[in-house]
């Protein structure tokens, strides 16, 4: 086994099966019978819960493009900046080696801080933005990089999520992946692709109520499934929706 892989024995990813609440748009009092949460890395963790910790790893956020170097950022053959243009973030450039270890030394300093704040895991979003960058990066880049992330994240003693990208869920043990967070996998169905390598340590979020409905029936009995709004709004703010199997 590689040394991420042998490194994940020594951490412990998600109680497969628990109540969980999605609350990367914003922190607030998990719900009852929640027990497992997951924040954006700016946040601080819900006490006595476990943790996971939300980091945009392969994308810029929006408007957070002068925080990485120039070159980071990944460019088109006519020098134009490369968009995820549903999100308006910018991909990161993981085509060099040179380049996904200065990326992955920023990242590593958010994962550092996760640590320290006493998350469990971390959620490295946007491990498909390879299909997004109109064939400039590939999945071989980004599992290169996000080997990386994962030696660091066992090193701190936390566990990490592979974010979607079900194509690529059966190299879980070489890129050193412990648990699967799925958005619309009932949609899509696509959560058996997530379950064939995690088992049940895969997370569902849907985001409508077919989907939920999809989600539940079909493994609300193995999985943990969370319906909430696109924006992730915090409970109180307008919009919210959380709903469970």
């Amino acid at each position: 086994m590689d040394q991420a892989g042998a490194a994940s024995e020594a951490v412990s990813p998600p109680p497969a099966h628990a109540g969980f609440d999605y609350q990367i748009g914003g922190a607030y009092t998990p719900p009852a019978g929640v027990s497992v949460v997951s924040r954006d890395h700016t946040d601080p963790p819900a006490a006595g819960l476990y943790n996971i910790c939300y980091v945009n790893a392969f994308q810029a956020q929006p408007g957070a493009e002068g925080d990485w170097d120039s070159d980071l950022l990944l460019h088109d053959a006519k020098g134009k900046v490369v968009y995820d243009e549903d999100w308006g973030e910018a991909l990161l450039d993981t085509s060099t080696a040179d380049k996904r270890q200065r990326i992955a030394e920023k990242v590593d300093g958010w994962i550092d801080d996760c640590a320290a704040k006493g998350y469990q895991a971390i959620e490295p979003d946007n491990y498909d933005s390879y299909s997004r960058s109109g064939k400039l990066l590939t999945s071989a880049e980004a599992e290169a990089y996000i080997t990386l992330l994962s030696a660091h994240a066992h090193a701190d003693g936390l566990a990490i999520a592979q974010k979607n990208t079900s194509e690529l869920a059966g190299d879980r043990a070489k890129t050193g992946l412990d648990f699967a967070v799925a958005e619309e996998c009932g949609t899509y169905d696509e959560c058996g692709d997530y379950t064939a390598a995690f088992g049940d340590h895969v997370i569902v979020i849907e985001y409508t109520a077919k989907g939920l409905q999809k989600a539940c029936s079909g493994w609300g009995d193995e999985l943990s499934v969370v319906r909430r709004d696109l924006d992730v709004s915090p409970a109180g703010s307008k919009g919210y929706v959380r709903q469970t199997c």
